[in-house]
């Protein structure tokens, strides 16, 4: 598969009638049984080089939290512009940096620059990793606490492996006087003082090494500000977050120049899909870390300043006509992370017309749908959706089945294809 090569016939914005798009999907993959999840290669590679473009020559790290097949994975570092990946689990992390084969049985090698973005305790993963030189040399841990390197200590002394790489996740959220905290609750890490202490225990333990930072903005990258059932919202959003980058770029200016005169960084993490243009412009931002904007969910419909094609979906089939107003679909539970509300439910897409129930919404086992569309919905047919994230539908399926020119181009395995479940 490869990703790098964008459709010349497409516009800086995607522009496609949904209609005969979720269309050619469901012919290509009429065959195959549901539920499916499928991703058209066109609108892959359009989102490909529209990151590329939005990041404007700072290299992207690659989330596999948002991807989840390393196939997908492999092809995006082999496009010019994508370097290194950010994990979520020391496992996870561990596989992806050691040499192997893929799916096809041929030789894989490991991915050289693997960033777990989240600190752990499972001392069995710290331990395997810490027995392979090779691939420790490839990972980077993160860490917000010094407890957190008696963890490590305790899974694997230093005498008994090599020196671990470390990264300290630097708190990026907002504190609002009137609003409180904004943004994701992650590291207790947040000023420079913090930041010194932390960065000097490091370096004075042995068995470490310091070598990044991480900011992660989700109150920019993982916020939409647009807002269509309240004006005014988005106005009011875009302004929270223009005085949140002020405040993260020049808190981070300080904390850097200070950790900077303790050890020296090979690289300073900062943003998400959703603020690739924003880290762009900090030159003390050396990777953005991104992924979600590959496969396009609905999540990101909610942003003003770009719009990635909606590559991927999953489609369920009908196996019930409960009236002549509703179909039913079998299985369903496909809901995203994240506090609860509508727009955690997927969005059915294809065919048009049809919405899910007010009182069933998206279940486990059964997902009902109605409109008018309805009577023209034969049983065995598939209704499409998208999902709000972009990952999380990997969980429910083992394959991703990729659509180019109308037929099936490849079927490439996610992690739970591979068997790999790391959370």
């Amino acid at each position: 598969m490869d990703l790098g090569a964008a459709p010349s016939s497409l516009d800086r914005d995607w522009e496609i009638d949904p209609l005969s798009y979720w269309a050619t999907i469901d012919a290509a993959t009429h065959g195959l049984d549901a539920p499916i999840l499928a991703a058209d290669l066109d609108a892959l590679r359009y989102n490909t080089a529209d990151m590329l473009r939005r990041a404007a020559g700072t290299p992207i790290r690659v989330a596999s939290k948002s991807l989840r097949s390393r196939p997908v994975i492999d092809a995006l570092l082999r496009v010019p512009g994508y370097a290194g990946v950010l994990a979520y689990d020391v496992a996870e992390a561990h596989w992806l940096a050691a040499d192997g084969v893929d799916h096809t049985g041929a030789a894989r090698p490991g991915c050289p620059d693997v960033v777990v973005a989240y600190p752990s305790a499972d001392l069995g993963a710290i331990a395997a990793l810490g027995a392979d030189e090779a691939a420790a040399a490839r990972v980077t841990l993160m860490i917000d606490d010094a407890d957190q390197l008696d963890l490590i200590d305790a899974a694997v002394p230093p005498s008994r492996r090599p020196e671990l790489r470390v990264c300290i996740d630097i708190d990026a959220s907002y504190r609002a006087p009137a609003l409180g905290t904004i943004g994701a609750r992650r590291s207790p890490i947040r000023d420079r003082a913090e930041a010194a202490v932390l960065a000097a225990t490091v370096v004075g333990r042995k068995g470490f090494r310091l070598v990044g930072v991480m900011t992660y903005d989700a109150q920019i990258a993982g916020v939409g500000d647009l807002s269509i059932n309240r004006p005014g919202a988005g106005a009011l959003l875009r302004t929270m977050q223009r005085a949140s980058w002020d405040e993260l770029v020049a808190r981070r200016l300080e904390i850097l120049t200070d950790l900077r005169r303790i050890t020296d960084l090979e690289f300073v993490n900062g943003g998400g899909t959703g603020s690739l243009e924003r880290n762009a412009e900090d030159p003390n931002i050396t990777d953005i870390a991104a992924g979600s904007g590959l496969y396009g969910p609905h999540l990101f419909d909610g942003y003003s300043h770009f719009r990635p094609a909606p590559a991927m979906g999953f489609g369920l089939a009908v196996v019930r006509r409960p009236d002549a107003r509703t179909v039913t679909c079998h299985g369903g539970g496909w809901i995203a992370s994240g506090a609860s509300g509508s727009d955690r439910l997927p969005l059915p897409v294809w065919p048009a017309g049809l919405k899910l129930t007010g009182r069933e919404g998206a279940g486990e086992v059964q997902t009902p749908l109605e409109g008018d569309r309805a009577e023209r919905i034969s049983l065995g047919d598939r209704v499409w959706f998208r999902h709000t994230k972009a990952g999380e539908p990997a969980e429910h399926s083992e394959n991703l089945v990729i659509v180019s020119d109308g037929a099936v181009h490849a079927t490439v395995p996610t992690y739970r294809g591979e068997g790999k479940c790391f959370l």
